[in-house]
Formats: structure tokens, C-alpha cells, sequence
């Protein structure tokens, strides 16, 4: 995969994010996951981050690993987790226990058959549900990854290019927003 493109549009003070970059998108810098793993997780982290500047250049990179199944697969988690873990989040976050005893009346079939290895899927809401800041999401994702057959390794590995996918965003985004600031003085 070639970051250059990408680590180019990190700004200089976000060093640490294009060498954090160059690392966990490798299989040496993401132990316990396969590339299509790491790139999928990318993937969905990246659709999660919001940023289109980063999502078009992971995008990129997902074409030359990733079949259209995954593509999909990746996508389908970023938004089946946008809605979940507000859901949960709130019901956690509530301190009332009466609302996660109600059924939440939502949709939610891609889980169940997400196209692609149901643990593999699971592994991109966990980074999703990572970025979105849902415990009940991170915790219930992580238990079905551990029984897939994913180590602590492998989950360490896919929360960390959540992170790393994220911070890349939040870069990108200041970086555009000082160069819109100039514009208008």
C-alpha cells in the first residue's frame, strides 16, 4: 500500500500520526490481522472519522486489497454503528436500567449476515464502535472478535488504526480549517 499521498496531506505538526500511520496499516504494525483486515478496519474507521479528504485516500488504498464485499462490508458497519452506538450509549449513559430492558426496536439484519465473515465484521464495528465511544458496543463487539478465533493482539492491533484513522481526521480537519480561517481574513 502507498501512504505517501496521504502522509504528504498530515501536517507537519501531526508527525506522530503519519509514522503511526506507516505502521499499523502493515501486517509487522497490526500483529493478529490479516491485510484485508487492516485495510477493511481502515476502512470503516475512515467512513467513521468523517473526513472526506481521508476516506477518498483509504478508499484508494482499499481498492487495490479489499473485493467488493468487504468494500460493502466495511461501509455497512461504519453505518449499522452510527446508529448502534448512539442507541447504546444512551442506554448505558442513562443510569436507568428500565431502557436496557426495553428491545430496541431497530433494525439491524447486516449483523447477522454482514456478506463477509461474521467475525471479520464484527472486528470493523469494534473500531467503529471504538471511535464512536461506546463501551457496551466495544465490549459486546470484542467478546463475539475473542470468540472468532481474534487474540488480544489482534484486537489492540484493529483499535489502534481506529485511533490512528481518527487522529489522521482530526488533523486534516484543523489543517482545512486553518487554511479556510486564511482565506477569509
Amino acid at each position: 500500500m502507498d501512504l505517501t499521498n496521504l502522509k504528504n496531506m498530515i501536517p507537519d505538526y501531526a508527525k506522530d500520526l503519519k509514522l503511526n500511520l506507516s505502521s499499523v496499516l502493515t501486517p509487522d504494525g497490526a500483529p493478529g490481522l490479516t491485510e484485508k483486515q487492516i485495510v477493511a478496519t481502515a476502512l470503516a474507521s475512515a467512513i467513521a472519522a468523517r473526513n472526506e479528504t481521508l476516506l477518498r485516500e483509504v478508499e484508494a488504498l482499499a481498492a487495490e486489497v479489499l473485493g467488493q464485499a468487504d468494500v460493502d462490508a466495511a461501509r455497512a458497519a461504519a453505518a449499522i454503528m452510527g446508529m448502534n452506538n448512539v442507541y447504546y450509549r444512551f442506554t448505558h449513559l442513562v443510569g436507568n436500567d428500565e431502557y436496557g430492558k426495553m428491545p430496541a426496536r431497530l433494525r439491524m439484519n447486516v449483523i447477522g449476515s454482514p456478506g463477509v465473515d461474521k467475525t471479520d465484521f464484527e472486528l470493523y464495528s469494534l473500531a467503529v464502535s471504538a471511535i464512536n465511544g461506546c463501551g457496551a458496543c466495544v465490549a459486546s463487539h470484542e467478546k463475539v472478535v475473542r470468540k472468532g478465533g481474534i487474540g488480544a493482539d489482534g484486537v489492540q492491533s484493529a483499535v489502534r488504526i481506529a485511533a490512528v484513522v481518527h487522529g489522521v481526521a482530526v488533523a486534516l480537519e484543523s489543517k482545512a480549517g486553518s487554511a479556510e480561517a486564511r482565506r477569509a481574513a
